[in-house]
């Protein structure tokens, strides 16, 4: 018997309970998780948030419970008594084979006290088992930790799970033009903003104009909170390029921006929900790191890679899974240029005009670091 199926069936119940509630990337990351449980003949019951409940629901396979997050860790100590409360009255009793709740933080092993479980497992950075070890992908280790092995030798990882009830696209193409997704906010979960992650709002605004020149369509992507990114890409007169803009930000579901994905051709985003959104669709994806490492998050399927920033960097990646370094500015995801970007994105373009995607990749630019200690020690 496999490891999944040892967690099933070693208790004699086939029921599994996990938590995650948000964000949208960690979500998807725990999916492919949930869904080999599912295969081992586990009932999957996952306790989850407002913002990612469209999202679950395209999975027949997943039986969501649904929790207002917002209320439960930004209310008032009555509202948030009274959510969790709500929360303990539904799940209160159940018996599950494993509770998994996919979280460090100390502050989320309330949410399943009452939940009866012949096994639990909540993330810990003291114990090898239920750490989400550096270097490995989040898909991979979210089912190695509530497998509860030490994991060994994996020469494939576990790739997104294509949605199975996904609508088509409400968003016409232009006659003859490819379609090119730029992701310019973003980075933001229940408890904080990740403005660290997120990739100059001008480089995006530069990718944006060279893209249009080179004739194709440019659309802007981004959930409700993500309206204040418009303003950079308002058109400076009649003839400014960027007036070819089409700004969908705050504008799409969940579900519908899926669609809109599935049917363009590349996606420019930094380490955010809407990178791991493209892994469970086709569209190609150039991605922007720094002080995260895409080797845990890049989505594993053929078309994607991950442009690192901060090579030569000693802090490179600062993320412990927690927090960030003290860093004010971050030049790491910085040392990714618009030029960097435009030429990736039409090799993309290019690979999937000629059916020759290639496999998940990382590329680091030169580094800044030792080109400086160089021209140091040349006198140039």
């Amino acid at each position: 018997m496999s490891g999944v199926d040892d967690v099933v069936f070693r208790s004699g119940m086939n029921r599994v309970l996990m938590i995650k509630f948000g964000a949208i990337g960690d979500v998807v990351m725990a999916i492919p998780a949930a869904y080999a449980m599912h295969q081992a003949g586990a009932e999957v019951d996952w306790v989850c948030g407002a913002q990612v409940l469209p999202l679950l629901e395209l999975y027949p396979w997943v039986r969501p419970i649904v929790v207002d997050d917002r209320t439960l860790f930004h209310g008032t100590a009555a509202e948030r008594f009274g959510v969790l409360m709500g929360l303990w009255r539904t799940i209160g009793g159940r018996e599950y084979a494993l509770c998994a709740t996919l979280y460090y933080d100390a502050r989320y092993r309330v949410v399943s006290l009452p939940v009866r479980a012949k096994r639990r497992v909540m993330l810990s950075h003291s114990d090898r088992l239920r750490t989400l070890l550096p270097g490995r992908h989040h898909t991979d280790e979210y089912l190695r930790v509530m497998q509860g092995v030490d994991g060994g030798p994996a020469t494939v990882g576990l790739a997104p799970v294509r949605a199975e009830r996904l609508p088509p696209s409400s968003l016409p193409r232009l006659p003859g033009a490819e379609r090119v997704l730029l992701v310019p906010a973003g980075a933001r979960n229940a408890l904080r903003s990740d403005g660290l992650r997120r990739w100059p709002m001008e480089s995006y605004v530069a990718v944006a104009r060279r893209l249009l020149e080179l004739e194709l369509a440019v659309v802007l992507v981004g959930g409700p909170d993500d309206g204040w990114a418009s303003e950079a890409f308002r058109g400076t007169g009649a003839t400014d390029v960027l007036g070819r803009v089409t700004d969908v930000i705050g504008r799409l579901t969940i579900v519908e921006t899926l669609a809109l994905m599935e049917d363009s051709d590349v996606v420019v985003t930094h380490d955010t929900g809407p990178l791991h959104l493209a892994g469970l669709t086709s569209v190609g994806i150039v991605s922007l790191f720094g002080p995260t490492d895409p080797r845990g998050r890049l989505p594993q399927r053929a078309g994607t890679m991950a442009m690192w920033g901060g090579e030569g960097f000693a802090c490179r990646p600062c993320y412990d899974g927690r927090s960030y370094a003290d860093c004010k500015e971050n030049l790491c995801v910085q040392q990714v240029t618009p030029e960097m970007v435009v030429r990736e994105v039409q090799f993309l373009l290019s690979q999937r005009r000629a059916g020759t995607l290639l496999p998940p990749r990382v590329v680091s630019p030169v580094s800044t670091v030792t080109a400086s200690f160089a021209e140091r020690r040349t006198g140039v």
